[in-house]
Parts: C-alpha cells; sequence; structure tokens
C-alpha cells in the first residue's frame, strides 16, 4: 500500500487524486492533506479520508478546521504556516506526494519532499520551471524521483523506453533512439478568435475550457497559451531535451495528448479522453496500471483529428515563455511572477485579456538578475517580481 500526502488537495488535480484513492482503497492511503483555506472541502476530505495530518497555509482557516475536527471528533492533526507545510511534505511515512498546489506556493514544500528522497507526483510545474537546475541536481543527490501529472508530460512518459522513464532529467534522447518530442495543446477556448476580438473576451469564457475541467489560473494560461510555454520548459528539464528536440502543435480535439517521434521514423502516442484521472492514476499506480474512473476512448465517433501550428502573433504568451527559458533560470522565474499577478488581475476584471502579454513582456524585458545560485535567490526574484509587476498594473492605463 503506498502512502501519500497530496500537496493542494482542494484543487483539481488534489480531487481526482482523492477520487482514485477511494476507487482502491487497498492500494493508497492518504497520510497527509494540504491547501490554502478551502475548510469546507478539506473538512469534507477529513471525513472521508481520515489523514493523519492536514496542513492549511492560511491560519485562520487552520484554526477553524481544528475547531471542527474537534467537535466532530475526527482526530486528524492540524498544521498552519510554511515550515509545518514542508514537514508534511517531508514526513517519513510519505511513500509519494502530490505536487499539485498551483504556482509558486508549491516550490518549497515540493523541494522539501525531494530532499526527503521522497516520490514526486508532479502536477506543479512552476517549481521545476523556476528553480529547473537546482531542482534536477536535488532529486539526483537525494535519490528522489519524478513522474509527471501533467498530461502532456504524462504521455511523454508512458510512451518513453524504461532507461528514460528511470533517469529525468539526465539520459540522452538520441542516445536512446528519440528524433524530438512533441507537445499537443487544444489552444484552449478562444483559439478561433480573431485577435481584434481578444480585448473584449471575459473571464467567464476565458475560463469555459472545451475539454478539460480545469482551476481558474490555468483555464487562463491555456487561453493565452502561456500554459503550453510553461510546458515547454518543463519537457525541457524533465526530459534534458535540446531546443531542436520539441515541438509544439495545437490539437483541437485533445485526445492525442502528446507524442515521441523515433529515428525510425515510428511516431508513439499516448491516447485517452480528456481526464486528468487517467495521467494521475498511471503516476499513482506506476510501473502498474489501475482503473482510474475515467471513461474509455471511443475512436469511432471522432470523425477527423487535427493539428496545427501554433499562432505566436495571436498567442504571444507561448512564445514570451520558449524565449525565457533561453534566455536563462531568472527570466523564467520573472516571467512565471509576472503571469501570476497579470493573470490575477484579469480574473479580478482589473485588467483586459489581450493585456496579460504585454504585461508580461514589459515586466521580462525590464528586468534584469543574475542567474540564481539558490532557492533563496529565485524567491527573492519572485518576490521582486510580483511587487514591480503590481506597481506597473496600478500605475498605467493596463
Amino acid at each position: 500500500m503506498k502512502k501519500i500526502t497530496i500537496l493542494g488537495s482542494t484543487g483539481s488535480i488534489g480531487r481526482n487524486t482523492l477520487a482514485i484513492v477511494k476507487k482502491h482503497p487497498d492500494l493508497f492511503k492518504i497520510i497527509g492533506l494540504i491547501a490554502n483555506k478551502n475548510v469546507s472541502i478539506m473538512l469534507q476530505q477529513c471525513e472521508c479520508f481520515s489523514p493523519d495530518w492536514v496542513g492549511m497555509s492560511d491560519k485562520k482557516s487552520a484554526d477553524i478546521l481544528r475547531i471542527t475536527l474537534k467537535e466532530k471528533k475526527i482526530k486528524t492533526q492540524v498544521l498552519s504556516g510554511s515550515k509545518e507545510i514542508c514537514a508534511l511534505a517531508s514526513l517519513e511515512e510519505n511513500d509519494c506526494i502530490v505536487s499539485a498546489i498551483v504556482g509558486m506556493a508549491g516550490l518549497l514544500p515540493t523541494l522539501s519532499a525531494i530532499y526527503a528522497g521522497k516520490t514526486i507526483l508532479l502536477a506543479n510545474k512552476e517549481s521545476l520551471i523556476t528553480c529547473g537546475d537546482i531542482f534536477m541536481r536535488a532529486l539526483s543527490s537525494n535519490q528522489a524521483k519524478i513522474i509527471p501529472i501533467d498530461s502532456e508530460h504524462n504521455a511523454i512518459f508512458q510512451v518513453l523506453p524504461p532507461l528514460l522513464q528511470n533517469n529525468l532529467g539526465k539520459a540522452n534522447l538520441k542516445k536512446n533512439g528519440i528524433k524530438s518530442i512533441v507537445l499537443t495543446g487544444s489552444g484552449g477556448p478562444l483559439y478561433h478568435l480573431k485577435k481584434e476580438d481578444l480585448p473584449f473576451v471575459t473571464p467567464e469564457q476565458t475560463c469555459n475550457h472545451p475539454n478539460w475541467s480545469m482551476g481558474d489560473k490555468i483555464s487562463v494560461d491555456s487561453s493565452t497559451m502561456m500554459n503550453k510555454g510553461l510546458e515547454y520548459a518543463e519537457a525541457r528539464w524533465l526530459f534534458n531535451a535540446s531546443e531542436n528536440e520539441i515541438d509544439i502543435l495545437v490539437h483541437p480535439q485533445s485526445v492525442i495528448h502528446s507524442m515521441v517521434e523515433y529515428i525510425d521514423g515510428s511516431v508513439l502516442a499516448q491516447l485517452s479522453l480528456p481526464d486528468m484521472k487517467v495521467a494521475i492514476s498511471y503516476a499513482m499506480a506506476f510501473p502498474k496500471r489501475v482503473l482510474s474512473g475515467a471513461d474509455f476512448l471511443n475512436l469511432k465517433k471522432f470523425k477527423c483529428l487535427n493539428f496545427f501550428e501554433p499562432d505566436f502573433i495571436q498567442f504571444p504568451c507561448l512564445k514570451l515563455a520558449i524565449d525565457a527559458f533561453s534566455s536563462g533560470q531568472s527570466a523564467m522565474t520573472v516571467l512565471n511572477a509576472a503571469n501570476e499577478i497579470s493573470v490575477s488581475a484579469f480574473l479580478n476584471s482589473r485588467i483586459r485579456f489581450n493585456k496579460i502579454a504585454e504585461i508580461n513582456s514589459d515586466i521580462l524585458t525590464s528586468s534584469s538578475f543574475p542567474k540564481p545560485k539558490s532557492v533563496e535567490e529565485i524567491v527573492e526574484i519572485d518576490k521582486k517580481t510580483r511587487i514591480k509587476t503590481e506597481k506597473k498594473i496600478l500605475s498605467s492605463s493596463y
């Protein structure tokens, strides 16, 4: 039985993970659940799964939950704050950690689990994107293991040879017979719109993804295609891929989740309906497979599967991310931080949709930091960039 702690249990990935645990109580046991401040959902999860520990980032929420659990005579212990959450992520009894906290908030607890030598089921791409070199070296030196949960990277992982699966970030693709990795993306709910229509889309339109059920922030990133840019960076680190070894294709049906092209002309792809439980269950049970609860794919229902080159003019955030990765770690950290602030501003109707890319670009081009040598330096770059981005939004006509 695998003992699991979930970072971000009240979000979409966390809830899907718990659905799989509920389906297989003989295979998985929940040790800890970690969230920000959603007390009502966390209470339901405690009642259903009886974790030993719960961590809430927000102290007030932790206090409310602690009182409520005591009234209901539930023995789960409640902790709060960054240090205690990091301690939960590195508990000795954990076999694996599901890293599903959105954004930079997931960085420190994910690294704590890596330093403890755990298996990381990674959905929080930002922790790898902003901290790539340190992240990958920490994996190696602490004998930790990573299995990606993002549908695209999980799809690639599924069709890689075992040697590469067990040596992520280190093995040479070409020496293992691989010509290139092909990341696919739906293009989001706005892909069919003209560029001149983008300033007028609403947060509701942007979060109404045609295929996937995701949180608001990731839905916006999908709509700007920033998400695909961040996934590009994640793939570069995870699969030790060069710029020439990754392609990106828009695939509106979201049936082929990514592909690997081998040097003999073969292309291996992972197909399924767009349901995150497929990727999560594969990562949880690896190297075995279990019933995920997802519906099965019926290809007879699809008349065609389409693929297009991404449009960098209509969706400049994708190009921003690709270029930032080439510029180095500090540029990726700056772009990620600026994007989190600008997306939040859009979701709160403080800026128009098209201004997300404009703000991200302005902050990226006006920022200059040396290559970070520690997690502390990365956190400082992130902090300064967030302040700068917020000031720019407040003091401009965005």
